[in-house]
């Protein structure tokens, strides 16, 4: 198999052990699962599902990010406590998840579940004289981290201008330089607060992923991704403080997901373009989305059309498939592999398998590895 790295920039062999480990970043629950994460979520789901069937076991994390500056804001403006509102979403999201056929996850722990973790790195990270106490939070110092940014090959001023767009707040006058980033923050008088050393608060965003990835799976890990959207600064940060720690390559292999937009611009619960996976639920069949989704490669950014036309034509194609005979040769299986192990080429495996059904051959085992029922 081969998959892209993001931080190799290039398409390279993938050679893991027997056991394969894997953590996803998930939802900030808060809102419905959108087809943007159900992009990120499947990929990982396709992955999982080749490596099975090369004879691996796979370990799959999957966060809970339910607590950070989006989900309290959001509690705050409809007056429930952030936990119900994380509790409620959670089980819309889990529900979206088993109807487009995810296998289950390894784990699916929550950031509030690993305070204690996240309290401990932050003191290891102290200790190591990697961050330093201001304005009574704790900061990163990147400027002793030589290799921040390696990962993303980004430049300073992107870095700036990422840090600004995804609440890095560059401009924090606590800060000794702009990219630094907080571990450690005191809480607002309506937030949730735990006690620690350096005063009531609650953790930064991206020491959660760390602490939760370290806790469940290790302190280096086969592969680590989510959407492109993390690249810099969350995947870049946990990098940083976790290996400054560890003295250990944190992640073999970095897998990023392309964005999904709707009106020429990514879907973001921010802007409110989104389009719900439980609204397409009701119109169109479970197995019909998630081809919907397949039918684009994982690493592009790409555009849902307007009035659902990627449904109806994932529609359209089960129809073909469905109408094949149900048994027959390999089923499909030996295209769609060789397929997957070209860096989860899903949209050139369903090309494979309408060529098959058109010349009157069974798809049934391949439409199988992919995940679709028939």
């Amino acid at each position: 198999m081969r998959l892209f790295d993001t931080a190799r920039r290039d398409v390279v062999a993938f050679e893991p052990d027997e056991l394969v480990t894997m953590y996803s970043c998930g939802i900030t629950p808060y809102d419905a699962a959108h087809l943007g994460h159900a992009a990120v979520y499947l990929t990982f789901d396709l992955l999982q599902r080749r490596l099975r069937d090369l004879g691996h076991e796979t370990r799959c994390v999957r966060n809970v990010t339910d607590v950070d500056d989006d989900i309290l804001r959001k509690a705050r403006e409809m007056g429930v406590y952030y936990l119900d509102l994380a509790a409620e979403e959670m089980a819309r999201f889990d529900a979206d998840m088993v109807a487009l056929g995810l296998l289950p996850v390894y784990s699916e722990p929550r950031a509030t579940s690993a305070i204690a973790d996240i309290l401990s790195l932050i003191g290891a990270v102290l200790e190591s004289g990697h961050a330093y106490e201001s304005g009574g939070s704790v900061y990163f110092d990147v400027s002793t981290f030589p290799t921040f940014g390696k990962m993303s090959g980004f430049d300073r001023p992107t870095m700036l201008r990422l840090a600004r767009e995804h609440g890095g707040n560059p401009d924090d006058p606590n800060k000794r330089d702009p990219l630094d980033f907080v571990l450690w923050q005191p809480s607002l008088s309506d937030e949730p607060a735990w006690e620690s050393r350096w005063g009531a608060g609650r953790p930064g965003w991206h020491i959660e992923c760390s602490a939760l990835a370290r806790r469940e799976l290790g302190d280096t890990i086969d592969i680590h991704g989510g959407g492109r959207d993390l690249v810099f600064p969350h995947h870049e940060c946990e990098i940083a403080q976790l290996e400054a720690v560890t003295h250990k390559p944190f992640v073999g292999h970095w897998l990023h997901v392309g964005l999904v937009g709707l009106d020429g611009t990514k879907m973001s619960k921010s802007l409110g373009n989104l389009v719900f996976v439980a609204d397409l639920l009701k119109e169109y069949e479970p197995m019909a989305v998630r081809t919907a989704l397949l039918a684009h490669h994982y690493r592009e950014d790409w555009e849902w059309l307007p009035g659902d036309a990627d449904a109806d034509d994932a529609a359209a194609r089960l129809e073909r498939w469905r109408s094949a005979p149900p048994a027959g040769g390999d089923d499909g299986l030996a295209e769609v592999r060789r397929h997957l192990d070209d860096d989860l080429d899903s949209p050139g495996a369903l090309a494979a398998l309408d060529e098959l059904a058109d010349a009157g051959a069974s798809v049934a085992a391949g439409a199988a590895l992919l995940g679709v029922v028939l």
